[in-house]
């Protein structure tokens, strides 16, 4: 039977992995873009869910003597493919050589990655990495559109 103490504790992971993605979707919300606060937040936190249910099965049922072998890495490709998979519905093409929805798509990745960290209690890591993709959406797309004259909304993801 599982503590609810515990459950509190591991709740806070995916609470922390939700704030954080939060942040990011609220930059791809001010651009308008797809994949707002609402998924960034479920992507992050769902990631940080399945890592600390990962973890739970291992502990409770993964002993050195157990039959049953858990493997977190394969947790861990599992979150991947499915946010791929989901990054991929949100690129489209249009006309030759247009394709939008690939910065998107990466943020939702990026995302996933926030979410694992907080799963795995690496909150340093996950603040930092946070700080430094919104620099990335939104610092090097400013300095990007100067260098090649573009405005915000005719630049392509």
């Amino acid at each position: 039977m599982a503590d609810p103490l515990t459950d509190l504790y591991l709740l806070l992971r995916v609470l922390g992995a939700c704030v954080l993605c939060g942040l990011i979707g609220w930059e791809r919300e001010l651009w308008q873009k797809s994949a707002g606060i609402r998924t960034q937040m479920l992507v992050g936190g769902s990631s940080a869910l399945f890592v600390v249910l990962a973890e739970g099965l291992i502990i409770q049922f993964g002993g050195e003597n157990s039959a049953v072998r858990f493997d977190l890495v394969g947790v861990l490709g599992a979150v991947v493919s499915g946010v791929a998979f989901l990054g991929a519905g949100t690129i489209f093409s249009s006309g030759k050589e247009q394709r939008r929805g690939l910065t998107t798509a990466a943020s939702l990745l990026a995302s996933a990655g926030i979410g694992v960290a907080c799963g795995l209690t690496h909150y340093v890591l996950a603040v930092g990495s946070t700080l430094i993709f919104l620099f990335v959406v939104n610092t090097v797309g400013k300095i990007k559109s100067e260098m090649f004259n573009q405005d915000e909304d005719s630049q392509a993801e």
